[in-house]
Parts: structure tokens; C-alpha cells; sequence
């Protein structure tokens, strides 16, 4: 494949960025996680306290990709097919019809707000549609549009009243994406934009056809046998006896680095993974994938600094 469609890439991701920018102030590590999830055909999982634009950020980046975006408000009471939809009944030319009405989860983009509030029953819901890219009501199966993106997210605070999401479910989740409070610098500049009357917006810079060709195009980014067998090598340090690890990472793990690493790789307009791609996203890759000891856990470690020792250690 010619250098040239991948530098040309570099350039589409550029006036994304700098679109979704006019909107969201910093936070330039967590939009590209979120890109990159996308491109990856996969889903993210946000962590970050309250106010963050966490919602803003995904309806933001919905807009510029022109994909139909739904939100989900996650509440103990909230049933699965408040999420899938249901059955209703309706009079056609006096007779009683079943009609199935789509419920949020038939977005290309859906946020799932604070999932772990949600019952597993529901939290559950949400698996097939996540996986299979489809929703089973009944005895009837109904496609997702493509593409498809689910970015759920939980507050490391407030854990009264709330359901963790099992390991076996955050395991479906490519990325686990940090949010962290802006700078002063960041945070003047979003005073001054959302203290005006002009409320700033963002156009169409990609279209949903260009989208599916860009996942496309991620698979084709070529990778080096060498770092292809030391990412492996870096998810098996995850398994192997540790004082510091519980639990380490599943192959998806392996296939999830790799293929972040190849959508990090075309957004900076690169026809090659590097190893700087594959240590930066080993880290979202991995903090969700592992489970640490009760030991690390009490000396306050995080999942962040046992995946930069491992880092540092597989060469």
C-alpha cells in the first residue's frame, strides 16, 4: 500500500483534532484513545470524577464523524429494555399488531453513563450488542448499524449503591481511558469559552463511509515481526508468578495492543508500528486487564506503574 494514503491520513486526522478542539479544551490523550477505540472497531471505558465533559467529548466526536450518537443515563432502575428496546402494541386497521420499537443502544455512538450503576442484569444487556454488534429481543435478532462504539463510563468516586463491572466484561473493552483534571492554562481558556453567548461547534469532517474505510485501513498498517513478538512477550510478563500481579491479561489483550498501536500508527500518518506505539498503548490496553495483588493494592501501587516496570524489563 502507498506511503502516500497514510501521510494523507495524517492530514484527516489533523483537521479532526483540531475540529473536536474548537469544542473540547485539552484532553488530547483521551480524544485519541477515543479515535483510536473507534478505529479499532472496539469500545472504550472512561474513568474520571464528575464535570469533565466526558459526554460533551463523545457527542463532540460523533458530530465530526457524522454518526448518530445516543446517550444512556445508567440507574439501578434501569432495565434492558430501556437499553435493547421492546415489543408495543398497535391498532392497524382494527387489528392488534406487535411493533418493535429500538431502544438508545441502535446509535453508532452510544454513551453508557456511570455502567456500573446499572444492574448486571442490564450491565449484561449490553454484552451481545458490544460483541456480536447486534440486539436479540424475543425470538428475533436485529443488526446494528456499522459502525458501532460503546464508550462507558465510571466514577472512581461515589462507589456506594453501585455494581463493578466483572472482569470478564471489562475484558471486552479495548481501552480504559483516564480523564484527568485540565490545567490552569486549559482550564482559563474554558471559562472564557463557555462564559460567552456564542457556544462554540464543530462540522462534519469525516463522513460514516470514510469511517468504515479508515477501520479498514487499520488492519492494513504493517508491523514488525520483532514488535509484534515483544508485545506478546509483554502481555505473557503480565501472567507470569509477580509479587505485584494477581491476575494478568487474556490474548485479547495481545490483539488489542497491536491493533491500537497499528490505529495510533495511521493517525500520526506512518505506514509502520513502532515500539513507542506499542508502549504508549500498552498502558489502556493493560490497566483493565489486570488484577493486582491485595499486597500492591495496600501499598497503594497502580496498575499504570506494574505495566511500566514490565515495560522497562521486556526488551
Amino acid at each position: 500500500m502507498s506511503d502516500e494514503i497514510f501521510k494523507g491520513s495524517k492530514g484527516t486526522f489533523k483537521e479532526l483534532t483540531d475540529e473536536i478542539g474548537k469544542v473540547i479544551v485539552g484532553q488530547h490523550e483521551a480524544v485519541e484513545q477515543i479515535l483510536i477505540a473507534i478505529l479499532c472497531n472496539s469500545h472504550g471505558l472512561v474513568e474520571s470524577v464528575p464535570g469533565l465533559a466526558k459526554t460533551l467529548t463523545i457527542s463532540t466526536i460523533s458530530k465530526a464523524l457524522d454518526l448518530k450518537f445516543n446517550r444512556i443515563q445508567c440507574t439501578p432502575d434501569l432495565m434492558p429494555s430501556d437499553i435493547t428496546g421492546t415489543y408495543i402494541i398497535e391498532d392497524v386497521g382494527g387489528k392488534k399488531q406487535y411493533r418493535f420499537e429500538p431502544g438508545p443502544i441502535f446509535a453508532n455512538i452510544v454513551l453508557a453513563d456511570e455502567i456500573n450503576r446499572a444492574s448486571p442484569k442490564t450491565q449484561s444487556a449490553m454484552l451481545e450488542s458490544m460483541q456480536e454488534k447486534q440486539v436479540t429481543v424475543g425470538n428475533k435478532t436485529y443488526p446494528l448499524d456499522k459502525p458501532f462504539f460503546v464508550l462507558a463510563t465510571q466514577n472512581p468516586i461515589e462507589m456506594e449503591g453501585t455494581y463493578p463491572l466483572p472482569e470478564a466484561q471489562l475484558d471486552r473493552f479495548l481501552l480504559k481511558i483516564l480523564m484527568d483534571y485540565p490545567t490552569v492554562e486549559d482550564e482559563g481558556e474554558i471559562v472564557n469559552r463557555y462564559t460567552k453567548n456564542i457556544v462554540p461547534s464543530v462540522r462534519q469532517v469525516v463522513s460514516k463511509s470514510e469511517v468504515l474505510e479508515l477501520q479498514k485501513l487499520t488492519r492494513d498498517v504493517p508491523i514488525a515481526e520483532d514488535i509484534k513478538n515483544r508485545t506478546i512477550k509483554i502481555v505473557f510478563a503480565t501472567r507470569a508468578k509477580s509479587e505485584h500481579i494477581e491476575y494478568g491479561a487474556s490474548p485479547r489483550a495481545s490483539i488489542g495492543i497491536i491493533l491500537a498501536a497499528k490505529a495510533r500508527a495511521l493517525m500520526r500518518g506512518r505506514n509502520y508500528v513502532s515500539a513507542e506505539d506499542i508502549d504508549a498503548m500498552a498502558y489502556p490496553v493493560l490497566r483493565h486487564r489486570i488484577i493486582l495483588t491485595f499486597e500492591s493494592e495496600r501499598k497503594g501501587m497502580t496498575t499504570d506503574q506494574v505495566i511500566s516496570d514490565i515495560l522497562k524489563t521486556v526488551k
